[in-house]
């Protein structure tokens, strides 16, 4: 057995999260990738750019390593929710691009600090604000993983995909018509449960 290393654990399921979330995007057209799906606008390529966005700022003005470019929508003025869709300037070789040198500034920011170094996160509470980097590595997994699921949904809603990853859909064994008629059982039980 190896030695425990935390750290490398900890950057193991960040880069998955990650990926997973990426992948979402392959095989789909423009319009796909920002499509709002949900009565809040849920869109695969927003999520993309917000998730992007989000590692910036913990992983960067979190420990006092700012990123270096600017990012209009966190600028005074900037319209509500911004960070959530891509503008029809806003290519998805753009977003992507953004979001790998997004882990790039995090990973650096990562491999340079001990996960017992201390940052303050400005945007949260005083009482709380001041923050270790092991505790920024769990809260952007989380973070990261939260907006997973709901790209799993988003893209599951535009053309049936689901998955973890190519090759790993981690479901069960299932035709169409299974699915369909697993998903007609559980919409009975639904019913059935709403009159009890």
């Amino acid at each position: 057995m190896t030695e425990p290393n935390p750290k490398a654990d900890l950057r193991y399921y960040l880069q998955a999260a990650r990926e997973a979330l990426l992948w979402k995007l392959d095989g789909l057209s423009e319009y796909g990738i920002r499509r709002p799906l949900t009565p809040t606008g849920t869109n695969l390529l927003g999520l993309i750019k917000h998730v992007a966005s989000v590692e910036i700022g913990y992983f960067g003005d979190t420990f006092g390593r700012p990123f270096g470019e600017p990012l209009p929508w966190w600028e005074d003025g900037a319209e509500l929710n911004a960070d959530m869709w891509a503008t029809a300037d806003e290519s998805r070789d753009q977003i992507v691009a953004l979001y790998h040198r997004a882990w790039a500034h995090s990973d650096a920011t990562i491999d340079a600090l001990e996960l017992d170094a201390t940052g303050r996160v400005p945007w949260w509470p005083a009482e709380r604000a001041e923050v270790t980097l092991h505790r920024i590595l769990v809260h952007v997994i989380a973070e990261t993983n939260r907006h997973g699921g709901h790209a799993d949904i988003v893209r599951e809603l535009i053309d049936g995909a689901v998955g973890l990853r190519d090759g790993n859909d981690n479901m069960a064994p299932g035709d169409q018509a299974w699915w369909a008629n697993y998903r007609s059982r559980l919409e009975l039980v639904a019913q059935q449960a709403g009159r009890g």
